[in-house]
């Protein structure tokens, strides 16, 4: 059987949000341990000029469910980003979970050379859907998941990097 699109994104997304969702265990954990309000956790950011630890995970869970809509040629599922606690970033992930697990690999079928535009008030890309997944929705996905495990790592939280990779 062939390496396809869908190998190369839905799978990992799922193993790195079941890994999201590992840390939330271990901010909860912490904050118990430390006697410290989860919340602490949940509103720090690595620098003043960059997105709290509740937004890397919400921008986390849209490249992914929007990579998975994209590459099935499916509406994505619009979310509210009103999270903040640590129960509803645990549903959102487990929401995007049930998404991108709906998605079958048939569905992606030629996916790889598909035409895909996306378009934003700053600026409009365009891709084939393998570059999208390779340039474009793999590394910004990565980006703020790793940014939410590093965020969790500056506050003492105790995770490594088995935490990050999760199951293999």
């Amino acid at each position: 059987m062939a390496f396809t699109i869908y190998d190369a994104s839905v799978p990992v997304f799922q193993q790195t949000l079941s890994s999201l969702l590992v840390l939330l265990d271990k901010v909860e954990e912490h904050a118990a341990e430390k006697g410290i309000e989860a919340a602490s956790l949940l509103n720090a950011s690595l620098a003043p000029d960059m997105f709290n630890f509740i937004r890397q995970i919400q921008i986390a869970t849209d490249h992914a469910k929007g990579c998975a809509a994209r590459l099935a040629g499916l509406e994505i599922p619009k979310y509210e980003d009103n999270e903040t606690t640590v129960a509803e970033l645990r549903a959102r992930i487990r929401k995007t979970l049930d998404f991108i697990g709906s998605v079958q690999a048939g569905q992606c079928a030629g996916a790889e050379t598909r035409e895909l535009k996306l378009v934003f008030p700053w600026a409009t890309y365009e891709f084939t859907g393998q570059r999208y997944v390779t340039y474009w929705a793999l590394p910004n996905f990565f980006f703020h998941a790793v940014t939410a495990y590093d965020i969790l790592r500056q506050r003492g939280v105790p995770v490594g990097k088995a935490d990050f990779l999760g199951a293999q």
